[in-house]
């Protein structure tokens, strides 16, 4: 059995924040670690607990915008939302959230919303996620460079760090130094996951592998 997903809220409605934390108490695979009502407490208690997913309320006593990148380096970002406003969504997701969820729709989708981040992919409200993906010209997600793409590939591929170097003529640091800034990047946290961003990306194929 797969240890349960560890949960952190943030949002500043107390009475939203419990009845999250209500519906999040009845499954069996979610275990809620925390819950903060100031955004100013997020990144230090997220240096101080393991975590997987964040909950975060996109309007607290500031705007959240600020903080999803910083976030998204230790933990998998849901921004969670009262405005439904397209351009926040799309914001949210540049600075390296993995999900947007309308609180409106929150009983419906945050299960789905929670489940896709610790998979490693975006999840998007499904009324405004052509309209999203549209307006960011392509594929959701950080801009990674031409040699990004190819260590992705390679690494996607089975790949280890000497051999990407040796196939790219770069010092397997280089590797090692490109590696860090994707999973920066893409706010993922291993080869599994990168494997997985490559196949839902084109990036490679099953059968490449």
């Amino acid at each position: 059995m797969n240890p349960p997903i560890r949960v952190l809220l943030a949002d500043d409605h107390a009475l939203f924040r419990q009845g999250l934390k209500l519906m999040l108490r009845f499954q069996p695979d979610i275990r809620v670690i925390a819950e903060l009502e100031r955004a100013d407490d997020v990144l230090p208690v997220l240096e101080g607990i393991a975590c997987d997913v964040l909950l975060l309320d996109l309007q607290m006593e500031r705007n959240a915008l600020a903080d999803i990148e910083a976030a998204a380096k230790r933990v998998a970002v849901i921004v969670v939302t009262a405005t439904e406003r397209v351009d926040d969504a799309i914001e949210a997701i540049r600075a390296g959230a993995r999900g947007v969820v309308f609180k409106r729709l929150a009983l419906e989708t945050l299960m789905s919303a929670i489940h896709s981040a610790v998979e490693g992919r975006i999840w998007l409200p499904p009324t405004v996620s052509s309209e999203i993906t549209e307006k960011l010209g392509g594929p959701i997600g950080p801009s990674l460079t031409t040699r990004e793409n190819e260590i992705i590939r390679l690494v996607a591929l089975g790949l280890r760090n000497a051999e990407v170097a040796e196939r790219l003529a770069i010092t397997t640091v280089t590797v090692k130094t490109h590696l860090n800034h994707i999973f920066q990047k893409l706010g993922l946290r291993d080869r599994v996951e990168l494997a997985r961003y490559a196949i839902r990306r084109h990036i490679v194929s099953v059968e490449d592998q």
